[in-house]
């Protein structure tokens, strides 16, 4: 009975902790300004030529806050780094990673953290090409344990709509993800329906480098 109550109350304090400690909070740099500064850092990694970081001042610079605009719902794919992938440096991106960039509760409570206490304004939900959790999805066999069974799950609705396309499944599972991210989580429809944040949904092309908006 008191849950509710409760949850207001903490999501009160944090609105108004992140309000007095993050700057970014009211930040001018509007969405589609962040989105060109990543799309800018993707060129720089699909060229080779990225920025000198010094991580040893970032390190130092961040050992007791961070303030990151950016937050990924990623693939856990090895190939797939988003700070490589935008070619950034420590705290400057919030990522949460599982295979098949699914929103589950803890992909779920970790954005809505980046997104109350961090400062983090915009949310990318990054696919890439051959998802091997969409394929494994998408073969239509069970998977050998529960575990498994968990990743592929969330992804059968791509597969059924989208039979014999791996890519249009992958695509679409990304902006369900995205949907489902939003409407799964009171605070982030809520930061959504205010014009707080923006979520962005991206895929990534393995051969080329390439990072390319979806929506």
């Amino acid at each position: 009975m008191r849950r509710p109550i409760l949850l207001a109350a903490v999501l009160s304090v944090a609105s108004l902790s992140f309000t007095q400690t993050h700057p970014a909070h009211t930040n001018s740099a509007s969405a589609e300004q962040i989105w060109a500064d990543l799309m800018a850092g993707n060129q720089r990694f699909v060229s080779g030529e990225g920025v000198h970081h010094d991580f040893i001042k970032q390190r130092h610079a961040l050992a007791r806050t961070q303030a990151p605009k950016v937050a990924v719902l990623g693939c856990a794919d090895s190939r797939l780094s988003p700070e490589l992938l935008f070619d950034k440096g420590l705290g400057e991106l919030f990522v949460v990673r599982n295979a098949g960039n699914s929103p589950d509760p803890i992909a779920i409570g970790s954005l809505e953290f980046a997104v109350a206490n961090l400062g983090s304004r915009v949310i990318v939900v990054l696919g890439h090409e051959s998802c091997g959790a969409v394929k494994a999805a998408c073969s239509g066999e069970k998977m050998p344990t529960a575990n498994l069974e968990a990743v592929v799950a969330p992804i059968a609705a791509a597969c059924s709509a989208h039979t014999g396309d791996l890519t249009a499944a992958i695509k679409y599972h990304v902006h369900q993800s995205a949907q489902e991210l939003v409407s799964h989580s009171p605070v982030l429809k809520h930061e959504v329906e205010e014009g707080k944040i923006n979520v962005i949904e991206a895929y990534y092309e393995l051969d080329t480098g390439k990072v390319i908006r979806l929506n």
